[in-house]
């Protein structure tokens, strides 16, 4: 029996790296791996099911398992977290010091779906009680002008979603005065080049992070692990190849990362981080499986529901191919 000859869309991550050099083999598979970069990606994997296995957007596939089309079942290997209170750029010289001055504020996003924006407005109202009802979104392209939602969404009538005027940029009208802050995955090029008026809205958002985590015990998924749903009921044997294969290559990163007799990453201070790290989150920072990562993930499908993205309330174990809500042991 011949290996499947299968594209695989995924980002350029330590914990993927092992998969792309051939140090980790996916069972019966031989991928053609390309790295993309998330935008590309989702686009092409939402638009036109362009890959055999990609990484997804945890939001726009969780729209996909709503509405009951869903070209692709995932897999419960979470490519992409992050603690997105890093996520909200202001301007300065508008008054905004704490979240509840977002309110009656012009906030820009590149897209109304995007999973960091589902978390950062699932947060805002968790924690500091401002409701996405209560902020004007405009949306549009970061610094190309125009971008459309990867996948269609029809939102409750309280939330107020404008687009950016035609032939305008996110980061243009953030500068200009024209919105008051910006939310998304990406920081604006304004603040990246240092303009002294863009900021982000916490200036400790180190201690915010990790104050959220001590209380919720949630490190926010943004991207899990799709494979063609075609191909998952031709070949049942592989939704557990592919979890199997990825859980090893992040394995492999983990101890390269623990490894500080010559830091393998271009950043100083690694061990420190790592066990500040550790000594908050546990041992497993960055766990794959259903089971450890289900209040995560009904907290997020929460929101998405409460935010007007999924037309009802998805359950955890929808997302995933039942082959891999559960693991064997010895």
């Amino acid at each position: 029996m011949s290996n499947l000859s299968l594209s695989l869309a995924m980002g350029d991550y330590d914990r993927t790296r092992p998969i792309v050099d051939g140090r980790v083999q996916i069972d019966g598979v031989d991928p053609t791996c390309m790295l993309l970069s998330p935008e590309e990606m989702f686009f092409r994997a939402f638009r036109h099911a362009a890959f055999d296995i990609s990484e997804l957007s945890l939001s726009s596939y969780s729209i996909s398992v709503a509405r009951g089309e869903p070209h692709y079942v995932a897999v419960p290997v979470f490519l992409s977290r992050a603690f997105r209170h890093t996520s909200i750029y202001v301007r300065k010289d508008r008054g905004i010091n704490a979240p509840s001055d977002l309110r009656g504020r012009r906030i820009g996003i590149a897209e109304y779906q995007l999973s960091a924006n589902v978390w950062f407005r699932g947060i805002l109202g968790d924690e500091y009680g401002v409701k996405p009802a209560e902020i004007t979104w405009v949306r549009g392209g970061m610094d190309t002008p125009g971008r459309p939602e990867k996948i269609k969404v029809i939102l409750p009538p309280e939330i107020k979603l404008v687009d950016a005027p035609e032939g305008e940029t996110l980061n243009g009208m953030l500068q200009r005065g024209e919105i008051d802050g910006f939310v998304g995955p990406r920081a604006p090029r304004c603040f990246d080049e240092g303009d002294p008026a863009i900021g982000r809205l916490f200036s400790d958002t180190v201690g915010e992070a990790e104050a959220y985590f001590n209380r919720t015990k949630i490190f926010p998924i943004m991207h899990v692990l799709g494979l063609r749903r075609s191909l998952a009921d031709a070949n049942p044997w592989l939704p557990g190849a592919l979890l199997k294969a990825f859980t090893k290559s992040k394995r492999l990163a983990e101890e390269a990362l623990a490894d500080t007799s010559a830091t393998k990453v271009t950043m100083p201070f690694v061990e420190d981080n790592l066990s500040r790290a550790r000594s908050i989150m546990g041992p497993d920072l960055w766990p794959y499986g259903l089971p450890p990562n289900l209040a995560t993930l009904d907290t997020f499908l929460r929101y998405h529901f409460e935010q007007g993205l999924s037309p009802r309330r998805v359950k955890a174990e929808e997302l995933f191919h039942p082959a891999t809500i559960e693991a064997y042991s010895l």
